[in-house]
């Protein structure tokens, strides 16, 4: 039985280790080819033509109304329509009036690098770039209310030059039959935009319209994807829940559409950045996620709301909200509370152990605003982590302290019953009843802890929280690997080392904390299980050179603390602690084979 119980840790291992050898194989060369592949496609000169009127949920689409024309640099495109200028502490960039889009926007808080210097990370981009991206907000009509708003009306501004916090916007478009549109644009403190639509019928006439909104990109994250990460299409679509689709999938298959709905939210996310658009929540809309090949390929998410009817001399409001910004959490869950957006926190990718993974960061966050630090605020949750998991630790290591114990009676049981295995196992079970040992008590703490540890490594991977956050001395960056190498002495040899061999500090750190974890324990008897056993910190050590900094300081902390956790346990129970025997042992001289 105690070879049983050895069988569950090497199991528990081998699947960890497949898991991050797969990584490390087959997910990280996918990636990099990704990028180099994103890369070169931005390189090639592409003929563009401007989307006109958007193809939205529920219409077939139209041709395109604009003359095709080379990719203009973003600066060009900037300077040839006429803007109103976005300026607070979060964001810069200007209000297109050709369409009143959204598509410039820089984020004053974010750097493309560690650096300060290096430059602010650009969310938008105007459609004649190569990097197109915009929200739009617009109108569906008919013959017989004329022009409607949509993505080459030239608004008017009626007041304000300037969108600020303490200074909105509004623009005005009358349209050939006397209809009114009268859109204020206001914007809080960060990343949320409100849109209030007036819409006054001077016509003759009632007038039916349908307003549409869309997030449209012309080109895919050129950062590679992770199997642990959603990036492309998002939205909440009423009681249907979240919707999640990949830019592949639509890609290469036909339009993801959604049935009808009146609350809920669509959008592009990105690892870090996200625009969203969320429409009058009291209206049925019907959205999709599409592909459209016609001029320069581009993704967008869509909604079309049913038409609403204007009498002649009434007017009606919409209201809608248009998020651009970085996946702040606090901020997220704020804008879930004080709009009423239904679930607007799974804007940022939780993932399945969601129930783990946020609660673990609100406790990361609560030591990053004690300690001002979010290295520090990692060692603290693996510290409270620990104690959570004490009394289970705790049944582990006594477990494994009394199956030491009751080693020298096993040992006479097989040479009492011999091959009789059917005799051998019920002697087993007899000896552990009076002994009251549950064998495999000490798996339960393993596998129950597996899921903490892999809901850390998509906090740390996921959060903004994350970017860029230093630790201490070289570590400046927690989501990302170690930067130093073993193989140029931590920067003193003056050559660049390749991706594979980049095996800084604390990967070393942790796989000599893995080392002495494994010592702690007898040596297994069976050659395979030993052999395993002393390559597995080598093994890790390459594997989680990769992974984000602050995942690995996690495991190497969590390693000394079960160490500590260990030794304390099992001396308490007067088992001998293995460590000290087995490092001995391991550099003693070999003893010559007789001749």
């Amino acid at each position: 039985m105690m070879e049983k119980n050895r069988n569950y840790f090497v199991a528990i291992a081998l699947s960890v280790l497949i898991l991050i050898a797969w990584q490390f194989l087959y997910v990280n060369p996918k990636m990099e080819k990704e990028r180099l592949a994103a890369e070169a496609q931005q390189k090639i000169t592409q003929q563009t033509q401007p989307a006109g009127t958007p193809a939205v949920s529920g219409q077939a689409q139209p041709a395109n109304g604009a003359v095709p024309g080379a990719v203009e640099s973003r600066d060009q495109a900037i300077a040839k329509s006429a803007r109103v200028s976005i300026d607070t502490a979060a964001l810069s960039g200007s209000i297109n009036l050709t369409g009143a889009r959204f598509d410039d926007l820089k984020l004053k808080e974010y750097h493309e690098t560690v650096d300060d210097k290096s430059p602010l990370i650009t969310l938008f981009s105007p459609a004649d770039t190569n990097d197109g991206y915009f929200t739009e907000l617009g109108y569906i009509g008919n013959e017989a209310t004329g022009t409607v708003p949509g993505p080459t009306t030239v608004w008017t501004v009626k007041s304000g030059d300037k969108l600020t916090t303490e200074t909105p916007v509004v623009l005005t478009f009358t349209n050939e039959k006397g209809i009114v549109f009268e859109r204020a644009i206001s914007i809080d403190e960060h990343f949320m935009f409100q849109i209030n639509d007036k819409i006054t019928n001077g016509a003759a006439a009632p007038a039916a319209l349908s307003a549409y909104g869309r997030v449209t990109r012309f080109n895919k994250p050129t950062t590679p994807s992770a199997y642990v990460l959603h990036e492309g299409f998002i939205g909440v679509i009423g009681e249907h829940g979240l919707n999640e689709v990949a830019y592949g999938k639509v890609e290469n298959d036909v339009p993801a559409n959604h049935e009808k709905a009146t609350t809920g939210w669509i959008g592009i996310t990105d690892k870090y950045w996200a625009a969203t658009i969320v429409p009058p929540q009291n209206l049925a809309y019907e959205s999709k996620y599409a592909h459209f090949t016609d001029g320069r390929p581009r993704f967008q998410a869509d909604y079309k709301q049913d038409a609403v009817t204007i009498a002649p001399g009434q007017s009606t409001d919409l209201k809608m909200l248009v998020f651009a910004g970085a996946k702040q959490v606090p901020l997220v869950d704020g804008y879930e509370k004080s709009y009423s957006i239904p679930q607007f926190d799974l804007l940022i990718d939780w993932g399945w152990f969601y129930f783990i993974t946020k609660p673990m960061f609100k406790l990361m966050d609560f030591f990053f605003r004690y300690f001002g630090n979010f290295g520090v605020a990692i060692l603290a949750t693996t510290v409270v982590v620990k104690a959570l998991f004490f009394p289970l630790a705790s049944k582990q290591y006594a477990s494994m302290a009394n199956m030491k114990k009751v080693q020298p009676k096993m040992e006479e049981l097989k040479k009492k019953h011999g091959d009789d295995r059917m005799a051998l196992q019920q002697g087993m079970m007899q000896l552990y009843k009076e002994e009251k040992i549950n064998p495999i008590a000490g798996c339960w703490p393993i596998l129950l802890q597996i899921p903490v540890f892999f809901a850390l490594y998509k906090v740390i991977y996921v959060t903004i929280e994350m970017r860029h956050a230093p630790f201490f001395g070289w570590i400046q960056d927690l989501s990302a690997p170690d930067p130093t190498s073993l193989f140029n002495l931590f920067g003193l040899l003056p050559f660049e080392v390749p991706h594979m061999l980049m095996i800084g500090v604390w990967p070393l750190i942790m796989g000599v904390t893995m080392f002495l974890q494994m010592r702690m324990n007898p040596t297994p008897p069976d050659p395979t299980q030993a052999m395993l056993f002393t390559w597995m910190p080598l093994v890790f050590t390459f594997m989680l050179a990769t992974f984000p900094a602050g995942l690995v300081i996690y495991w190497a902390w969590n390693n000394t603390l079960s160490i500590t956790q260990q030794a304390f346990i099992m001396k308490r129970h007067g088992a001998k602690i293995e460590l000290f025997d087995n490092l001995k042992g391991l550099f003693a001289k070999k003893p010559k084979p007789a001749e």
